[in-house]
């Protein structure tokens, strides 16, 4: 008989036990064969029976559901990123060991981006979200998963070569803790086209018709000595099925009061991918 999801996960977190440290006190962790993440002081944190830990040491409530997690990992796995996802393997690809993505959701795009490079790479997505690390783990058990909080991380610092920022607020301070010497932070945003078939019906006359990155991308070149701005924007044909996964995934669609007449036959995606070394 093959081992639980649980118990794999275990396996996992003991050979990268390196990399954790505690999120309230930050000593080392051990972790135990029945899947305790614990360090010298006693705090103490369980793996789930689904193959993730817990690491938040105070409740959040999450305004995503897992039905979005569903909807995003569809989409992501219908090939609308994969452009993106080969650009940021191009980006990467020579002596990654140890990926961290922040804000991961379910996992798609870590899974997606590093399963295609043909290094062994140890990957590690954590979320403020538990729906989207409970996705995750249901669905890819290659990973290390973890519910937490960026701003009292449950890592070692220097402990990740890349740390992927995908369509998610960025904690540069962290980063730069998180980062080995060399290490690359690549942080994906939304450019002015981005699914402007969505906004242009969502937002018709309104100012959210219109999207600027600019703050965001000025705010990034500070905080690095090196950095590289690769945009991608290509449109792709939507297949109707996935329209409504689409809206549910995206703030876009919450907010849209025509939900339901939107017609979205293609999709565009624009997208800077912004490269950071310190």
């Amino acid at each position: 008989m093959g081992l639980s999801k649980k118990e794999m996960s275990i396996n996992q977190m003991m050979k990268e036990r390196q990399l954790f440290q505690c999120p309230i006190c930050k000593r080392e962790m051990n972790i135990s064969d029945g899947g305790s993440v614990s360090c010298s002081q006693n705090h103490s944190f369980d793996m789930a029976k689904q193959g993730y830990v817990n690491f938040l040491t105070k409740p959040v409530h999450s305004m995503y559901s897992k039905e979005l997690f569903e909807s995003r990992r569809e989409i992501i796995q219908s090939g609308l990123y994969d452009i993106v996802h080969e650009k940021i393997q191009e980006i990467i690809s020579s002596n990654i060991k140890k990926v961290l993505d922040t804000g991961c959701g379910e996992g798609s795009h870590l899974v997606k981006i590093c399963n295609d490079l043909k290094s062994e790479i140890t990957m590690v997505g954590i979320d403020i979200s538990k729906e989207g690390i409970f996705t995750a783990a249901k669905y890819y058990d290659q990973a290390i998963w973890c519910v937490g909080d960026l701003a009292n991380s449950p890592f070692q610092e220097q402990s990740f070569d890349c740390i992927l920022n995908f369509l998610s607020p960025a904690n540069y301070d962290e980063f730069k803790r998180l980062l080995m010497p060399k290490g690359k932070v690549v942080k994906v945003v939304p450019q002015e086209n981005y699914l402007v078939q969505l906004r242009k019906q969502a937002f018709a006359k309104t100012e959210k018709e219109q999207y600027s990155n600019d703050k965001t991308v000025e705010r990034f070149k500070e905080q690095f000595s090196t950095v590289e701005v690769h945009r991608i924007t290509y449109t792709k044909p939507l297949e109707d099925h996935l329209v409504p996964k689409l809206l549910e995934m995206t703030p876009l669609g919450w907010h849209a009061e025509n939900r339901d007449r939107m017609q979205v036959k293609e999709i565009t995606i624009d997208l800077d991918v912004l490269v950071g070394e310190l």
